[in-house]
């Protein structure tokens, strides 16, 4: 997907807007495009009154090249409607692609978005396209936000075809989650439409425009939960059959037939999971009405994320199997040599490789005769050596002279015993961004009471999947000098932990980056609250890092680790 197709659209909230015509733009100011911008029980409304009431307000003229507070360089201008421009721009201070909304100061929604935008910034859950700054200068309100590259919006996948039931699973599951924290937070988006999706290269969703695409649009709704709830519950519905649930076309998708009201995605499409079509028709239907035969509708994105929580689980498919083509047996050919008439270049003319004679049958007898020959002796010499090495073995190995004597128990290798504690002299936290710096001494401090504690993470057991902890966190050991290790005794915070340890070349004078602990001690793997380990070897090294790449859950959506106190053991005297 090229970046226009998937990151770009984001600057202009990727409502389903098409590259917009001077039609397009009046058809819009005239209020023709309410199918998508309000529920199904009518609940939204445009809070600066209907679009055809709304005075016009100049967008900003401004250009590319552009420069916003000296750093967000505008680049390529996505859309202009309602007042507002957005745009994609480079932020040069950190020398990354962002998105950018721009209006002006005295739109009637200024406020209303810088609002939104700094509310939706306070959340920080990274299933969220993430708010960077939301700033009123010069005449001007901007809004900047993250840009996924690598990211492909549902607009783009469902134009390829319909979700398998693995794939649709994942979405409402991930989807509904997400809005339901928001929700806690008192935070709704009230745009939740195909092009509001984002899919990321790793398989995760993500949502962009919480509160700020509404609040660029004038939306509002007395009824958001039940709002967010059935555009969930359409998006399920258009991932299921590829068909838009309302009879207006939208987002490339068909509408359904006009008159014949919401039928069941599986009466659309042959296949549908029995299971995500009923779930998608409780969250459609909140004027209050049973859904499915036997379960009440969902009004709220936590009621439907406890209803996915609650369905059997859904493989993915098992992948596909293409067969190894079948095994050319090839054989050198002999040919004649010289130039094609037409264009000169050099030719082979092939001709078949011709077998080798067969052996005439008293030659072949006679090799079978010799091959038997060669067999018996063979076993006959292996079982004669067996019994040799037997009787050997029986007699304390005064066998025959050409025996190799046995290994005395004496000379087999010893179990090697760690020693005593060895002296900390420092300890760190690693990461790009250390988490708890202070703390760090608390996990050598000799007392288990004291803990070094991660921060709660949400959404992803690997750091809230955040750039921040890519590498994850942990402890680096400062001993002070390049020492013998024989063993660790680590206790840690939580059970469920996937831990590492690994120790720096035992030349280094520092080590902060994962490539400065290059030897493994302790393979990666689930912990349980203690990790002990005895080196069959001692290793020299002053640096050791204890590594936690995933943390366990404490309920709900939230991820938190930890170490309570590392001893590291020398060798024995």
């Amino acid at each position: 997907m090229a970046e226009r197709s998937t990151a770009a659209v984001d600057v202009a909230d990727n409502s389903g807007d098409e590259p917009l015509t001077a039609e397009a733009v009046k058809a819009t100011a005239d209020g023709v495009d309410t199918q998508n911008d309000r529920a199904a029980d009518g609940s939204m409304r445009e809070t600066d009154g209907e679009r055809r009431t709304v005075a016009p307000v100049a967008a900003p003229e401004l250009h590319s090249g552009h420069k916003l507070a000296r750093r967000y360089r505008l680049e390529e201008c996505v859309t202009r409607l309602d007042g507002f421009s957005s745009w994609r721009a480079m932020d040069e201070k950190l020398r990354r692609a962002v998105g950018v909304h721009l209006l002006p100061a005295d739109h009637p929604r200024a406020r209303t978005v810088l609002a939104a935008a700094r509310s939706s910034a306070l959340l920080g859950d990274p299933r969220f396209v993430q708010v960077l700054d939301a700033v009123e200068e010069n005449d001007l309100v901007y809004v900047v936000h993250e840009w996924l590259p690598d990211a492909t919006e549902l607009t783009a996948i469902l134009a390829v075809g319909p979700l398998e039931a693995h794939e649709a699973y994942q979405l409402v599951s991930q989807v509904s989650q997400a809005m339901a924290a928001a929700h806690r937070e008192g935070l709704a988006h009230l745009r939740l439409t195909p092009s509001a999706i984002l899919r990321t290269s790793t398989g995760q969703y993500r949502i962009r425009g919480l509160a700020v695409n509404a609040a660029l649009r004038g939306i509002s709704s007395d009824t958001p939960q039940r709002a967010d709830t059935e555009a969930i519950g359409a998006l399920l519905y258009a991932a299921l059959t590829q068909r838009w649930p309302y009879e207006t076309d939208a987002y490339g998708l068909t509408g359904l037939p006009k008159g014949v009201g919401l039928i069941a995605p599986d009466q659309v499409r042959a296949g549908v999971h029995r299971g995500l079509g009923e779930l998608a028709m409780r969250a459609l239907a909140n004027d209050g009405a049973t859904a499915s035969r036997q379960e009440p509708a969902c009004t709220t994105p936590e009621e439907l994320a406890k209803a996915v929580a609650a369905m059997p689980r859904i493989r993915p498919p098992e992948p596909a199997f293409t067969a190894p083509p079948e095994y050319q047996h090839t054989t050198y050919q002999q040919g004649s040599y010289g130039r094609h008439p037409a264009t000169g270049l050099p030719t082979v003319q092939s001709l078949a490789a011709t077998p080798p004679p067969p052996l005439q049958s008293r030659t072949g007898r006679a090799l079978k005769w010799g091959v038997a020959a060669l067999l018996i002796a063979a076993l006959g010499l292996g079982s004669w050596q067996l019994a040799d090495a037997l009787l050997d073995r029986k007699h304390g190995g005064s066998g025959s002279s050409g025996s190799n004597p046995q290994t005395k128990p004496d000379d087999a290798p010893k179990e090697l015993k760690p020693g005593k504690p060895l002296r900390i002299g420092n300890a760190t936290v690693f990461g790009k961004d250390p988490i708890k710096a202070g703390d760090a001494g608390k996990a050598v401090d000799g007392d288990a009471g004291t803990a070094w504690i991660t921060l709660q993470f949400r959404g992803y057991p690997n750091f809230g999947n955040l750039d921040s902890y890519d590498d994850g966190s942990g402890i680096i050991v400062d001993l002070g000098s390049s020492q013998d290790v024989a063993g660790l005794e680590v206790g840690l915070y939580a059970a469920g932990q996937k831990v590492e340890v690994r120790a720096a070349s035992p030349e280094a004078a520092s080590a902060r980056s994962l490539s400065d602990f290059p030897q493994e001690i302790v393979k990666l793997g689930i912990t349980g609250k203690n990790l002990n380990t005895t080196l069959q070897t001692p290793v020299k090294t002053r640096f050791l890092l204890i590594h936690i790449t995933s943390l366990p859950s404490e309920g709900g959506d939230g991820y938190r680790g930890g170490i309570n106190e590392i001893k590291v053991l020398g060798t024995a005297e």
